[in-house]
């Protein structure tokens, strides 16, 4: 119990300090509403009504949602390897040439899509 006695004060003085940081702001922080103050903040245009439905979002935030978690998996993978390199050899090394060229196809696939063009 001694090794996490020094972890177990750092996450209590971790949690102390958050909650009395969101206490005091609530406490001693300014409390000047206005009707600009309490709606919802939105940069940009006005929001339209959607459908009921919810309606329809261009592929385009699919294919940044993919893009992202293609590469965001791809690095948590690649990171253990590049650390264990050296064990692995010619197997880990075949290993992670067919990971990327899996991750190349994903990629590949987003590009022909237009996923990559931010217009």
């Amino acid at each position: 119990m001694n090794a996490y006695a020094p972890i177990l004060v750092l996450g209590a003085l971790a949690a102390a300090f958050a909650i009395f940081s969101v206490v005091a702001a609530t406490l001693i922080g300014p409390k000047r509403y206005n009707r600009a103050k309490v709606e919802a903040y939105e940069c940009g245009i006005e929001p339209t009504p959607t459908p009921a439905g919810g309606g329809r979002f261009p592929i385009k935030y699919y294919l940044t949602a993919m893009l992202f978690i293609v590469f965001d998996i791809e690095i948590v993978f690649l990171y253990p390897w590049a650390v264990t390199f050296d064990a692995l050899g010619l197997f880990g090394l075949v290993e992670m040439l067919l990971f990327v060229l899996t991750v190349f196809v994903a990629y590949a696939y987003v590009w022909r899509r237009g996923g990559l063009e931010w217009d």
